[in-house]
């Protein structure tokens, strides 16, 4: 059983508020401070452009208020911070990380938003033999993770955790639609494996998702069409960034909304994309492992805090962010006096219960977080259109 309470109670802690605006009040560290004598220097690397800008400015907002709460240091060092734009991945995310490590020295790199991204480094990260933490998608398709970690998600477990509760909640076929790239096969073939071989049956006329190019789509309305004269009795899909905002509002103009249910990978309205969708996003149902009305000491602590500082509600992306420097604070304070790529990396690998906004969770066998997910749905929550936690679906993680 899961412990929640609306989000206006939890953002309303002033006492844990009170307690982290102090601390970030003796802070000095920014993104851009000059190297100190000493200082680690970390690369963030996360999309400042294209169709995931607004994830990559939530992950920094998070990694930045560890930082501000905690005199601008990662386990008791001073850090230096180094940008760089992963873009639409692939090759612009390469690129950027050759240069943190070949220009800017990094010790270790933190952050991307997409899993064409982790697919596009891993290869550079593991032969540097530099620790790389994650914070959004993880691509399937990784065999060496000797030094990859992730604070996030394995990317086919967002769609493994709901399959059960679509199938049996849904009396009859369901339409299934995601981007054309390595992120949308995991969030996708995760759903559809788990769902038919429970017996689900896709509504697609062809028995197979439907798949919409990635990064250019902006016109869903002749696939929406398609899912009108398919006969399905729900939508599943998995979009994010400007693409899940077109979707959802297409999905209305479609006339789809209220007749036919839209599920989806809780991306689809996290973050600022749920106030560009509106109304529009009212009554979907997500599946996620974080929504900011989750009752636990570290969130308490954290929601109240963030809200003060941006005045909105903290969103998966900043506590992912959040827990990349949470985990490397703790890894560093292990690793010595003189932390080193190597050091770094292997504290990490030893490192127990994370204390995370979401609730605790460790890293399993693949470097990713064991964790719990949860139901969503979009409703006002008493003070705001918001993600509300319905019930707890499912733990996953190995």
């Amino acid at each position: 059983m899961i412990r929640r309470r609306p989000v206006t109670r939890l953002l309303a802690t002033v006492a844990a508020a009170t307690m982290l605006a102090a601390a970030a009040g003796c802070s000095g560290s920014s993104l851009d401070d000059s190297t100190a004598a000493g200082s680690i220097r970390i690369g963030l690397l996360v999309p400042q452009s294209g169709p995931y800008k607004a994830i990559g400015d939530d992950l920094v907002k998070g990694w930045q208020l560890y930082l501000d709460t905690h005199d601008g240091k990662l386990g008791g060092h001073r850090v230096q911070v180094v940008t760089a734009d992963e873009a639409e991945g692939k090759q612009s995310a390469l690129n950027a990380a050759r240069k943190l490590l070949d220009k800017d020295k990094v010790a270790v790199i933190a952050g991307t938003g997409s899993a064409d991204a982790v697919e596009s480094i891993k290869t550079l990260v593991t032969e540097r033999k530099t620790p790389f933490v994650g914070t959004g998608g993880r691509p399937s398709t990784l065999t060496d993770v000797s030094y990859i970690w992730h604070t996030s998600w394995l990317s086919r477990e967002t769609g493994q955790a709901i399959a059960e509760h679509v199938r049996t909640t849904v009396d009859g076929p369901v339409y299934v639609i995601g981007p054309d790239y390595q992120g949308g096969y995991d969030q996708i073939g995760g759903f559809v494996d788990t769902f038919v071989k429970a017996g689900g049956k896709l509504a697609n006329d062809d028995g197979k998702p439907a798949w919409t190019p990635w990064p250019g789509t902006t016109n869903f309305l002749p696939y929406l069409n398609k899912i009108t004269s398919s006969g399905a009795k729900a939508v599943y899909c998995f979009y994010a960034g400007t693409m899940a905002v077109d979707f959802v509002k297409q999905y209305e103009q479609a006339g789809l909304k209220g007749k036919v249910p839209l599920y989806g990978a809780g991306f689809l309205t996290e973050g600022s994309v749920l106030a560009a969708q509106g109304a529009a996003a009212d009554g979907v149902q997500t599946v996620l492992n974080y929504a900011a009305n989750l009752d636990n000491a570290a969130n308490r602590a954290f929601a109240p805090a963030y809200q003060q500082k941006h005045q909105t509600a903290p969103n998966l992306y900043n506590v992912t962010g959040y827990d990349a420097a949470l985990v490397l604070a703790a890894a560093i304070a292990a690793a010595g006096d003189k932390p080193t790529s190597e050091s770094i990396n292997a504290a990490i690998g030893k490192l127990g219960a994370i204390d995370s906004p979401r609730g605790q969770w460790r890293f399993g066998a693949s470097h990713s977080p064991i964790q719990p997910w949860y139901l969503r749905k979009v409703q006002n929550d008493g003070r705001a259109r918001a993600n509300v936690v319905v019930q707890n679906l499912t733990t996953l993680g190995s």
